[in-house]
């Protein structure tokens, strides 16, 4: 009996030992040597030299006796293996063969056919005999060449058919929208993709053509129908769109059609290196809920802000946040002389300095790790740096913290920028570019209506600076909406619930906001410095606000799940000063157009006693120092009388 189980467990590892061979060696065919590939070569460059020796036998040629037919194939080997090593064609991973490796095979095994006919002729020159045939030599070189070639396809063919065949559950099925040259090239990539993701079933044309065509052994089917349709006819589980003549509203109705019908919404960008397929596949992505945004993006004048920043010293505040950090990006295309960034938070400036490193080129790159309240610190900056241009982006923006800490949104929101502003007229900087929130308008949160006493107040010093002096700074503020996947927004918050399975927290099913993307923001907030001239509030045309449960429904579905079966969402009520929706503008204000299509000027009403302004700001910096929420509210209100709290412990103070 124990010689029984000695035996079993024998046969056992033995077992499991080939079985780890067989898996990990023949799934992995770049563990083969080098040297086993040229070996593999020279046996096919021989197999050749047996075909044609009986081809050549069966022929009326006859074959030279100079020389034995053992040293005659030697020559041919030995050649043969020169130009191997030379070219080295055994050197590349067999199963991922390509033209490259075909034209090096072309290449060897031409050269060692035309050293082989000088051979030939040198040797008859001075002995007056040749050693080979010029046939045998043609169709050896011939021969050779086609087996070695095929040889590599077919190992290739073999490794895609087992790897295909064992990861077939895994390979999705996928559907390309687009037939030029860049959807061409991603499929080929795809096909070539190892691991395989996703195999190419078919290419979707734009036009309403009837004819049938085929590219790529796959057909074109022209987009007469819903995509979900063509879909669903070649069971296949997405899409990617490719097809860059696509108009915005073209896309969103094809991106919507997939969703509904729960299919995989994927895009990837322009092909600019074809030999690079590695590259090509890393680029598709899920198809990205920024580019759900119903409008065409801002276009900006860059030579007027090419005027304004070229060469010159430019200060960013709150520099490593989400839109500091790209404006700074933004700033740096235009070549300052002189980049100053100002944060409180060391390691984000830490990091953003890594990462506009590259682009430092002509331009000196200073950080201070500094808070805007600390007028005495700021006042060593501004005074030692002298910038042209100052972007003011530091603020403290969550609702519902801000509520609850009111001392802190006027410490920040208000004073900091009073810090800034009277530096700025102190030491003559050409422009403030200020940037502000929806949630200024008709504010129904602290974070809001400190944002506009902080707007009113540099509106107010414009004017009054401007009378007193021939260079008054132009102070200038830029307000927009929502911005995707900013810290704290709503999409990285969504992102993160689906990543963790659900549930989705939304505070009311109506609510409705405005959204634009980081880029766009701090686009505007460039072109709004360069056109204005003091004193203006520039908006944005934002478009459609977005239901902010919809946009949680897309993201779902975007994500591969289905809402409330998959991820299921959840209704937890308004927080603090919170309301459903925000303006642009308040009740009372109209718009002036300007060059821009996209940006308007807001006519607000000001500040008309400047002195009793700034003695209400007073008080209210006294209430903040001293911590006290609720006076700190209730001057808040008298300086801005359209300030009613919402959801909000100090809805008493109305």
């Amino acid at each position: 009996m124990s010689k029984f189980n000695s035996n079993t467990a024998k046969k056992s590892i033995f077992k499991e030992l080939t079985k780890d061979f067989f898996e990990n060696r023949f799934s992995n065919l770049a563990y083969l040597p080098r040297w086993v590939i040229f070996c593999i070569d020279m046996v096919i460059v021989m197999f050749a030299g047996i075909i044609t020796y009986f081809i050549v036998a069966n022929l009326t040629f006859k074959s030279y006796d100079t020389y034995s037919v053992s040293i005659r194939y030697f020559i041919t080997l030995l050649t043969y293996a020169f130009f191997f090593f030379a070219f080295r064609t055994y050197a590349g991973i067999i199963r991922h063969s390509s033209f490259i490796d075909g034209m090096r095979l072309l290449l060897a095994t031409s050269f060692a056919f035309f050293s082989l006919v000088v051979l030939n002729y040198t040797h008859f020159f001075v002995h007056e005999t040749k050693i080979f045939l010029m046939p045998e030599l043609f169709i050896h070189g011939v021969i050779s060449f086609v087996l070695l070639f095929l040889f590599r396809i077919l190992v290739k063919f073999l490794f895609e058919t087992y790897v295909e065949l064992e990861n077939k559950d895994q390979i999705k099925k996928i559907v390309v929208f687009g037939i030029d040259a860049n959807a061409f090239a991603l499929a080929k990539a795809l096909n070539s993709e190892q691991p395989k993701r996703y195999k190419v079933v078919a290419f979707i044309e734009k036009t309403n053509a009837n004819r049938t065509k085929q590219v790529l052994g796959l057909p074109i089917v022209s987009f007469k129908q819903n995509a979900s349709e063509i879909i669903r006819k070649f069971d296949a589980t997405g899409i990617i769109l490719s097809d860059y003549t696509l108009t915005k509203e073209e896309q969103l109705k094809i991106v919507d059609d997939c969703l509904e019908h729960n299919f995989q919404v994927l895009s990837t960008q322009t092909v600019k290196n074809w030999e690079d397929q590695k590259s090509i596949t890393k680029n598709i992505k899920q198809f990205d809920i920024k580019d759900l945004l119903e409008r065409q993006p801002i276009v900006i004048q860059n030579k007027l802000i090419s005027k304004q920043i070229h060469n010159k010293t430019v200060l960013v505040t709150g520099a490593a946040g989400s839109i500091g950090s790209e404006i700074v990006q933004q700033v740096l295309a235009f070549e300052p002389a002189k980049i100053v960034l100002v944060d409180q938070a060391e390691t984000p400036l830490y990091e953003l300095g890594l990462l506009v490193k590259p682009n430092l080129q002509n331009t000196t790159y200073i950080p201070f790790v500094a808070d805007i309240k600390d007028a005495f610190i700021m006042e060593q900056i501004l005074s030692k740096h002298q910038p042209d241009v100052i972007y003011h982006a530091a603020a403290y923006k969550h609702v519902p913290i801000m509520e609850t800490n009111a001392y802190q949104a006027v410490l920040t929101n208000v004073l900091g920028t009073k810090i800034l502003a009277d530096l700025a007229i102190k030491y003559q900087v050409a422009s403030f570019v200020m940037v502000s929130t929806d949630k200024a308008v008709n504010p129904s949160n602290v974070m809001g209506a400190s944002k506009r006493i902080a707007e009113l107040y540099v509106q107010s010093l414009f004017m009054q600076s401007q009378s007193k002096s021939l260079r008054a700074t132009k102070f200038i503020t830029t307000r927009f909406g929502n911005v995707l996947g900013s810290n704290g927004s709503v999409v990285p918050l969504f992102t993160k619930q689906i990543q963790e399975g659900g549930p989705i927290t939304i505070t009311h099913p109506d609510i409705i906001r405005y959204f634009m993307t980081i880029p766009e923001a701090c686009q505007l907030v460039l072109e709004a410095g360069s056109m204005g001239n003091g004193g203006e509030i520039y908006i944005f045309d934002m478009g459609q606000p977005v239901r902010i449960i919809d946009l949680a429904y897309k993201m779902i579905r975007l994500a591969g799940f289905i809402p409330e079966e998959d991820i299921k969402i959840e209704v937890v009520g308004l927080r603090p000063g919170e309301k459903l929706f925000e303006e642009l503008l308040n009740d009372a204000a109209k718009t002036l157009p300007t060059h821009h299509d996209k940006i308007m000027i807001a006519q607000e009403y000001n500040v008309t006693d400047f002195d009793s302004f700034i003695s209400q700001l007073e008080n209210l910096m006294q209430y903040a120092k001293k911590m006290q929420s609720d006076e700190v509210v209730a001057e808040m209100k008298k300086i801005v009388p359209e300030f009613k709290s919402r959801n909000s412990v100090y809805e008493n103070l109305d």
